[in-house]
């Protein structure tokens, strides 16, 4: 074996690890601290600032151009943004300034992208507080605010609204998810052992979760049981349809109220003169939303936990929530807002009109029978205003209508299976009674959806040509309970 003989440099012979500077960039501390909240117009907002993503090489982004990456998976943001970044140093591979644009990235590469982030407002409504104790925190969320760093937002979320409340080395631990325009009960866990506690239940299905909703038109009296299976037909845009080869999905509606519109409200009003063209007429007898008159209030209860299952069963069963600016959005599903349809194969041409809306486009619920206030959501709906941002040219929205910062969807119970807890929030003010008329101020255990589901155990559904039968476990029909399905 050949030895090799190696000479011990001195400390004063060793020539000191030089690096390279690092690109010339403005930036600003990442993680600020205060938060840069400020609130102005009954809005949360955050200073524009300078934010600094890294992530890996992801397996498909192996042997591909960075522009081309950027150009295809970050789409937020026009081609020439990202040329002009790579250029100047903005996005850097391994820390370092790449010679092209054409660079090709490989596994185990890190690029970096620091730009000037501008998150979109959300509501000022404060976090409500239903119960706290030593391991939990039960919130009432607002509508509007996500509960996780994501996509635009970051620090207008409630995981990082809340620390910013109680201090910068306090970790919230959401144990379940609501979705950004979902208000309602939440739990935020103190420490990882009750967190995961409470997980475990929500995911093992012994939690019951109670929704209330406002759709449009006359909901059906009784209970109703909707069956259609789930699937998500966009994952970016966070798109999900009836489908009956999507995941098993089932919700239980019974209305709590239903209140007319108001030109019905007072019985010895004239009726409104109909003002409108004959073209006008022949349109809005194709658009079947356009017949359904007034709102109900309905309370929801979902057996399985499908992404937007409530919005979508609603959907499914003609009864669109009111303000939804997906499921209830004729420009993306038509004028008979998908009603019914489960087989329909226009998923692309979905998609497309859904992912124009907020960019040349207002995304906006069409379901308004009010065209003053339609004109008036139009008009104060987030969209790009044509403006650039002076410090980085990024193109900027306008605030969000107040329609926009949530939907009438509320999560307003949850109920632990064997009787040990329970919580639950007050009606929100859209499913009180309108001014001057009489309606429930709360939900009653005779209202409850709950009491059909012990009413169903046992029990199942089954098909008698165009009749729907429910059997009870000795084989009888069971008539106490009108029970109505919607065919499929």
């Amino acid at each position: 074996m050949a030895l090799t003989i190696r000479e011990d440099l001195s400390a004063s012979d060793a020539k000191p690890e030089v690096f390279e500077p690092p690109p010339a960039l403005v930036i600003t501390p990442c993680d600020p601290w205060p938060r840069p909240y400020y609130l102005e117009s009954r809005l949360r907002r955050v200073q524009p600032y300078h934010y600094t993503y890294n992530t890996y090489c992801k397996e498909r982004w192996r042997g591909r151009e960075l522009l081309d990456i950027f150009a295809t998976e970050f789409r937020d943001r026009p081609r020439e943004y990202y040329k002009d970044a790579i250029e100047c140093g903005k996005v850097v591979v391994n820390g370092k300034k790449v010679a092209s644009v054409n660079t090709i990235v490989n596994n185990g590469d890190v690029i970096s992208h620091t730009l000037h982030r501008h998150e979109p407002p959300v509501t000022a409504q404060p976090i409500g507080i239903v119960h706290e104790d030593n391991d939990m925190i039960v919130i009432n969320k607002p509508a509007g605010i996500p509960v996780h760093p994501a996509g635009r937002y970051n620090y207008n979320s409630i995981v990082e609204i809340m620390r910013a409340e109680r201090g910068y080395g306090w970790n919230p631990l959401p144990c379940n998810r609501l979705d950004r325009l979902t208000s309602g009960v939440m739990f935020i866990g103190k420490h990882a052992v009750a967190a995961e506690e409470l997980s475990l239940q929500i995911r093992g299905r012994t939690v019951k979760k109670e929704y209330v909703a406002r759709v449009i038109g006359e909901f059906p009296a009784g209970d109703v049981v909707c069956e259609e299976s789930i699937m998500q037909i966009s994952p970016k845009l966070g798109l999900n349809r009836a489908r009956a080869s999507g995941k098993e999905a089932k919700t239980v509606f019974r209305r709590l109220a239903y209140y007319p519109p108001r030109s019905r409200r007072d019985e010895d009003a004239q009726p409104a003169e109909d003002a409108r063209t004959e073209k006008e007429k022949i349109r809005d007898s194709k658009m079947e939303w356009k017949q359904k008159e007034g709102c109900s209030i309905v309370r929801c209860l979902p057996f399985t936990g499908r992404t937007h299952q409530i919005r979508v069963h609603l959907q499914f069963l003609g009864h669109p929530i009111c303000n939804d600016p997906i499921y209830c959005n004729q420009r993306v599903f038509g004028p008979n807002l998908a009603k019914g349809d489960s087989v329909s194969d226009n998923d692309e041409d979905i998609i497309a009109r859904l992912s124009r809306m907020g960019k040349s486009e207002v995304a906006e619920a069409m379901a308004y029978h009010d065209e003053m206030m339609e004109e008036y959501n139009k008009r104060k709906a987030e969209k790009m205003t044509g403006q650039l941002c002076e410090v980085c040219d990024t193109p900027l929205y306008s605030d969000p209508g107040v329609h926009e910062l949530g939907i009438y969807l509320h999560a307003q119970k949850y109920a632990c299976e064997e009787g040990r807890w329970s919580y639950e929030t007050p009606l929100p003010a859209w499913a009180l009674p309108p001014a001057g008329m009489i309606g429930p101020m709360e939900t009653t255990e005779d209202q409850d959806p709950l009491a059909l589901v012990q009413g169903l155990e046992g029990l199942e559904m089954k098909s008698n040509g165009q009749e729907k039968i429910a059997l009870g476990s000795d084989g009888r029909v069971e008539t106490s309970k009108p029970l109505w399905v919607m065919p499929g």
